[in-house]
């Protein structure tokens, strides 16, 4: 057993100063199976320490509906067993790129803004939450002999709120279920950021990319002691669906990394392996600047994050130069790589079978059906990731006017008596063509992904504002949710032959694989929709680019056959799909 604690300047273990080379790599965005090697790779770029975030919605998707939350518990074993150290930043917030910032959207539905403050309510759910997450991360521990040495206090807190009665519970909250690590905030480099995200008595730590002396400086204004530390030293970035794949140069990244050690600071790479955001959890931003009133900008489902070790596990340049400078602050000899995970032995043609329109899938697998007088969001549907179908009839006799989805978000393909009518997005929310009076309308709405950071983290989902007819609302409002978790078990679902029109709809086929190991599908000539290896969502796939095919981790794949389901929202390839080796 050690003991871990805070010093005036430094970091102590048992008494002994040490520095923390910490690299982020969530266990949620990585395969199980490949934990182990993802970790070694840090160790032999030189790091003794991992970081992860937790997600509370991946953990508790309903009110009191917890699924394996062992899972944090397991990846932190999996750390000790790799030699490394490991910090903890459970939230309850985490931003990260993730799905509403790792807030449940049962929650933020409920409370909105009241999330992330004292309110009594929003403590009750983070209470029960942090009751069943808590004692996984206690007993894991070093003075318990195992690796975590440090538990983060929210998420940069001080770029979103001021609420200092709401940061001490949350803190006490920690502390009383057994927290005796030290504690951390972080938060930007900026007064604003430090005043409101800081703790009294609880150590804090700043995120930047570049300007480590500056940052340093800002924090030693707000804590002129303790041990510096650049919680998140962004060596990379994101990328959005429609814009540009965006790099950092590794010789830029690893001068930054140089400068914040020599400064006699402690780092966490953000991120040193990013992953995927499997399963349809990535999140979304909103341009616009300070007030994040623009445009949404989905992220895509790679979180490659241009890091050092590529989403596929791979070293990449940035893995070398970083590697250089590390090896400067090592005990002594960095370990050599461990063996590279197999990969695909061939490329192989899906061969897909059958096919079943949005309609019948539905039927399948959706949710009831409720009639209301307005649309209800996604949120009181309980439709956290997927789309929801929203239909009405059009009052009448009248003339033809303007249909309006109101507050929609994101995206709804809409057809009128049938037909398909055009693709309605937010800010471009009106049919070109006008409609009829007894006209039946469905729009089927698919979310791209909650907010993740600012002030419209939280927001709901779905057409927020009405159906307008001129400027009349329309009410009557029938809707039916289609999650997607519902759909990685397929059963029920009535498959046809293809349809020969590329059709949206599930389609369904199968891929012969010789020699199993990692690989991309590559979807040449189909929009947007979501994809499935063996029951396994491997996340969004859009034609808008910059991602151009979706990671297969080689443990979803057997070999022989192995069955492939894609559902479309717009329209299909007759090409079908292609697994490709890395």
């Amino acid at each position: 057993m050690s003991e871990f604690t805070v010093g005036e300047a430094d970091f102590l273990l048992d008494g002994r100063p040490v520095r923390l080379l910490s690299g982020a790599l969530h266990y949620f965005r990585v395969h199980e199976e490949h934990w182990g090697h993802r970790l070694a790779m840090l160790r032999a770029m030189g790091l003794n320490c991992v970081e992860t975030y937790v997600p509370w919605n991946l953990h508790e998707p309903r009110p009191g509906r917890f699924e394996d939350v062992q899972a944090l518990g397991r990846f932190l074993d999996a750390a000790r067993r790799a030699g490394l150290w490991a910090i903890v930043r459970p939230g309850p917030y985490i931003c990260a790129e993730w799905e509403n910032g790792g807030l449940p959207h049962w929650l933020t539905g409920e409370l909105g803004t009241r999330a992330r403050t004292r309110d009594e309510r929003f403590l009750e759910h983070l209470e029960r939450w942090f009751g069943v997450l808590l004692p996984r991360i206690v007993e894991r521990q070093i003075d318990r002999g195992g690796p975590v040495i440090l538990v983060q206090v929210e998420n940069e807190y001080g770029s979103y709120g001021s609420d200092a009665a709401y940061l001490r519970r949350l803190a006490d909250v920690l502390l009383d279920a057994g927290v005796t690590v030290p504690l951390v905030t972080s938060d930007g480099p900026e007064d604003h950021m430090l005043s409101s995200g800081c703790i009294p008595g609880v150590l804090a730590t700043v995120n930047f990319g570049s300007h480590a002396r500056e940052g340093f400086e800002t924090l030693r204004r707000h804590r002129p002691e303790g041990p510096l530390m650049c919680m998140e030293f962004w060596c990379g970035w994101f990328d959005h669906w429609g814009g540009e794949h965006i790099t950092r140069g590794a010789d830029d990244a690893a001068a930054a990394l140089r400068e914040v050690l020599e400064c006699g600071a402690s780092v966490n790479l953000y991120m040193a392996h990013g992953g995927t955001s499997f399963a349809g959890w990535a999140g979304a931003n909103r341009g616009g600047g300070a007030l994040h009133e623009g445009p949404l900008e989905p992220d895509v489902t790679s979180y490659d994050y241009d890091a050092p070790i590529d989403e596929f596990g791979r070293p990449t340049e940035k893995f070398w130069r970083l590697r250089e400078v590390l090896a400067e602050y090592a005990d002594g000899p960095l370990p050599e790589l461990p063996p590279a995970p197999a990969r695909l032995g061939a490329p192989a043609e899906v061969r897909l079978d059958g096919w079943a329109p949005l309609g019948a899938v539905l039927e399948a697998r959706g949710g009831p059906e409720t009639s209301a007088p307005v649309p209800p969001t996604f949120e009181e549907l309980d439709v956290d990731r997927g789309l929801v179908r929203y239909a009405v009839t059009v009052p009448g006799p009248r003339q033809p006017y303007p249909l309006t989805a109101r507050g929609l978000r994101d995206l709804a393909v809409v057809y009128v008596d049938g037909e398909r009518a055009g693709v309605l997005a937010e800010g471009d929310e009106q049919l070109k063509e006008p409609v009829a009076g007894h006209a039946r309308v469905e729009l089927w709405v698919e979310s791209l992904g909650r907010v993740n950071y600012g002030p419209r983290s939280g927001e709901p989902k779905g057409i927020t504002g009405g159906l307008l007819h001129e400027r009349q609302y329309v009410h009557g409002v029938r809707a039916r949710g289609l999650r997607l978790d519902a759909l990685d078990d397929i059963g029920g679902v009535p498959f046809q032959p293809l349809a020969e029109d590329g059709a949206p709809g599930l389609y369904r086929g199968t891929v012969t694989v010789r020699g199993a190991g990692d690989a991309r599908l590559e979807l040449p000539g189909w929009t947007r929709g979501f994809a499935w290896v063996n029951g396994f969502n491997l996340g969004r796939y859009w034609s808008a680019g910059p991602q151009r095919s979706l990671y297969v981790p080689g443990p979803v794949l057997c070999e022989g056959d192995n069955e492939v389901w894609l559902l479309e929202f717009e329209e299909a390839s007759a090409g079908g799909a292609l697994l490709q080796a890395l």
